[in-house]
């Protein structure tokens, strides 16, 4: 997925390309005569960075946030999130018990459980690796919405909660960063 952030300060940016990586298993269950109406549910893998110009720095009680207003000053600044999900969906298609190649649309929701998590950056101040940041939002749950034909889907999840907890301050300001996700989704039957 192309990950982007949503609900960001006016002065933060993402800067290059946020990329995602999902696997996982679903679990079809169909709930009706035909088997084209199902619910899903599974178990996943998720991998995100999001690039951008916040900095997160540890002091020795705490992290600091800022924004960091030149890109010039450094070379990389990201943070990202490894996850164990698990989706619920609602799905339709066109199957039928002998074709395979069918449309879809597949709407859910996903809960995810953040187990790890660093923020990296590489400027004129040096080089800084945190692990394990406590500010993160360890529980992550938002909707999620697959459309396609086949092999190839557009996928799409919006965060319903913040990546990072309420007391996270950026220029006086309760960091409310909400993660959106576009991109390919591919399935294996």
């Amino acid at each position: 997925t192309y990950n982007i952030l949503g609900n960001k300060p006016d002065k933060l940016s993402q800067v290059g390309f946020s990329l995602g990586f999902h696997v996982g298993f679903i679990k079809d269950m169909p709930i009706n005569k035909n088997r084209n109406v199902a619910l899903g549910l599974g178990l996943g893998y998720s991998a995100n960075s999001f690039n951008q110009n916040l900095q997160i720095s540890e002091s020795e009680t705490s992290y600091n946030y800022s924004i960091l207003e030149d890109a010039s000053l450094y070379t990389k600044n990201r943070f990202s999130a490894h996850l164990i999900e698990m989706p619920f969906e609602f799905r339709w298609r066109t199957s039928t018990p002998k074709d395979y190649e069918f449309w879809r649309i597949y709407t859910g929701f996903k809960v995810g459980y953040m187990f790890a998590n660093t923020a990296k950056y590489k400027g004129a101040s040096g080089t800084e690796d945190i692990k394990r940041i406590k500010d993160f939002n360890e529980f992550n749950y938002g909707l999620t919405l697959c459309i396609g034909y086949n092999t190839w889907n557009f996928y799409a999840y919006y965060a319903l909660n913040p990546i990072f907890s309420k007391s996270v301050l950026v220029d006086n300001q309760i960091l409310e960063m909400n993660a959106i996700k576009i991109g390919l989704m591919f399935y294996i039957l």
